[in-house]
């Protein structure tokens, strides 16, 4: 289901919550060698949709991290530049012409279900990445009932072709495989706060931004498999992926954005450099 352009076209996707630690560096990392070794361009684009917090400080501080680790980006927002089209709380339109396309096509439909009622449905099991598999409650609407949910707070979900595998090759890992409605269910394309999903946000950004090789971790290996099943309903051609491994703690846990003693800019302030940390993945 996969296709990669003959111009290499890479990219690295921070989301400014918080700070980058090394595990976001080790997966840029990797990135931005893979896009030199193929003479062709890394894309920086953040991923500021959650705007409760993607704070200021956060964006300005990770551009800062991001220069001092040796990032160097050929397409770009920077501090103080122009940031359309690479800041994702810019493309909103897109998103939306993404989601009523697929709306019109029959791939979505109203959902009222909270977190909660996911969670304590009856026998609810968890998808293949932990997520939480949707029980269905809402699948049956259709068109001629969806002016029922106006004057109630929903999302859209996609509904997944239940039974199908979706494979795809990895250049890293090999053939992956996941069935759909059991390693996941059908996912949320619009959040019920007006806002697109990651599913729908990235797969859109990767198109128009002509990305050919995906880079990110492991840990989003089933979201590739979610995200080709929208790249097929919009009738797009899919990048290349390529999933690299988790940086983990001492206990074994991945390294998350709570792991503050990690970040880059803790490590810079005890007196690290970029060099070393670059050499110890060598």
């Amino acid at each position: 289901m996969c296709a990669s352009s003959l111009i290499y076209r890479g990219r690295i996707a921070p989301t400014p919550t918080g700070h980058l630690h090394l595990g976001h560096a080790r997966t840029f990392w990797i990135a931005q060698q893979r896009a030199m070794a193929e003479g062709g361009s890394l894309i920086l684009r953040m991923e500021d949709l959650d705007r409760s917090r993607c704070k200021p400080s956060f964006i300005t501080d990770c551009y800062e991290d991001l220069k001092w680790f040796g990032f160097q980006w050929q397409e770009g927002p920077d501090i103080g530049g122009p940031h359309e089209p690479y800041d994702q709380s810019a493309s909103m339109h897109l998103y939306h012409t993404a989601m009523e396309t697929l709306k019109a096509k029959g791939h979505l439909y109203p959902c009222t279900c909270s977190r909660k009622d996911i969670q304590q449905a009856q026998r609810a099991p968890h998808a293949a990445d932990d997520e939480w598999l949707y029980p269905g409650t809402c699948r049956a609407t259709n068109s001629s009932t969806w002016k029922d949910f106006s004057h109630q707070s929903h999302c859209w979900r996609f509904r997944v072709p239940d039974g199908e595998i979706i494979s795809f090759e990895d250049r890293r890992l090999g053939l992956k495989h996941y069935r759909a409605g059991q390693d996941f269910g059908d996912f949320v394309i619009w959040r019920s706060d007006g806002v697109p999903s990651y599913q729908l946000a990235v797969t859109v950004d990767d198109h128009r931004m002509q990305i050919s090789e995906v880079v990110r971790g492991e840990d989003l290996l089933v979201s590739t498999a979610r995200q080709l099943l929208i790249y097929r309903a919009l009738g797009w051609k899919a990048p290349a992926f390529y999933h690299c491994p988790l940086v983990c703690d001492d206990s074994g846990q991945r390294l998350a954005k709570r792991h503050a003693s990690l970040s880059l800019r803790m490590l810079r302030s005890q007196g690290s450099d970029a060099e070393s940390l670059q050499a110890s993945w060598s």
